[in-house]
């Protein structure tokens, strides 16, 4: 008959870590830190709400013009009369030709690095476009008043000549192209790192069975993109995309430097003048008195919603996608 040996029970203390107590205490500390930044980020955005909300009250209440609907922006004048009406209008404008411009052509660079170029052309063309995002946008202006805007004059005649049927592209004033159509193709540089970076790290994060499945069954490169890539990176390129919009409706010192500003609105984008919010706040700061500083601030509010609204969109769209959010990490 066989023996059977009891079994043993390992009745030994369970290891602990070295500095156990001191690891808790940094977990404590970390979570302490990490909840106190967040409530001082809400606070900071409610004290600036709360300010801006304060200071446009104060203009609002002795406004003789409709603030959403006047053309005119006469601050100083008694009694004064302003609106916001061609502000909205030029800095949506503006920002809809840029995203028109840029998404497309950031989608395609974005698609080129990750998903075509050789390795060693990659990473450095990778490098020049997140460049791009860290030059000065002083520097943008500076360029687009010296060298974009001359060079846009054959492009205007061009498109008044075989499109100005279609009215947005009919120039019916003379001038330089310091228009809002300049404007947009000028954020659209600006933007364009932007929408690409973050588009080109979605694109890499497909994966890697979906694209060899694709092959195996005899897809080609484009195919493989359309059915695999783009599906899986829409939600986060339409993110990457409203982060860029976001960044247009806020520019100042480049559309400053372009624009030819007038309170006046005109579907025909290439004439000359126009505004937007931030331009306008820079051009009439200095020389405003306190009332006219709080007519400004005014503007800024609705500028200020405007991008909470973009990026509060952005960040549901990105919700959709967890492997986007981090709320798998």
């Amino acid at each position: 008959m066989a023996s059977t040996t009891p079994t043993q029970i390992d009745t030994a203390p369970p290891v602990t870590r070295s500095g156990g107590s001191t690891g808790r205490a940094g977990d404590k500390i970390f979570a302490g830190l990490s909840k106190g930044s967040g409530i001082l980020l809400l606070v900071i955005m409610a004290s600036i709400a709360a300010f801006l909300t304060y200071r446009a009250s104060i203009a609002l209440s002795k406004n003789e013009g409709n603030f959403l609907t006047t053309f005119d922006w006469n601050a100083s004048a008694n009694p004064p009369v302003f609106g916001i009406a061609v502000l909205l209008f030029g800095t949506v404008v503006s920002s809809i030709v840029a995203m028109a411009i840029a998404v497309p052509i950031a989608v395609g660079i974005a698609l080129f690095i990750s998903h075509y170029a050789p390795r060693k052309l990659a990473a450095p063309l990778a490098y020049v476009v997140d460049l791009l995002a860290a030059v000065p946008s002083i520097i943008y202006g500076i360029w687009g008043a010296l060298f974009l805007v001359p060079q846009l004059n054959g492009l205007n005649l061009w498109l008044d000549e075989y499109l100005g049927w279609t009215y947005v592209f009919e120039k019916t004033q003379v001038g330089v192209a310091r228009s809002l159509f300049t404007v947009g193709i000028l954020l659209a540089i600006m933007i364009l790192p932007i929408v690409t970076s973050v588009s080109r790290e979605v694109f890499l994060q497909v994966p890697r069975m979906n694209e060899e499945a694709a092959l195996a069954l005899g897809a080609t490169r484009w195919e493989v993109i359309r059915m695999s890539v783009l599906p899986f990176g829409r939600s986060g390129v339409i993110s990457a995309s409203m982060l860029g919009l976001g960044r247009a409706l806020g520019e100042t010192m480049a559309v400053a430097t372009v624009l030819s500003p007038s309170f006046l609105i005109s579907g025909h984008i290439l004439n000359p003048g126009g505004g937007t919010f931030a331009q306008n706040i820079a051009a009439k700061f200095d020389e405003a008195n306190e009332f006219g500083r709080d007519a400004l601030i005014a503007s800024g509010l609705v500028l200020f919603l405007l991008t909470l609204l973009v990026n509060g969109a952005a960040r549901l769209i990105i919700a959709r996608r967890k492997d986007f959010s981090g709320a798998n990490a």
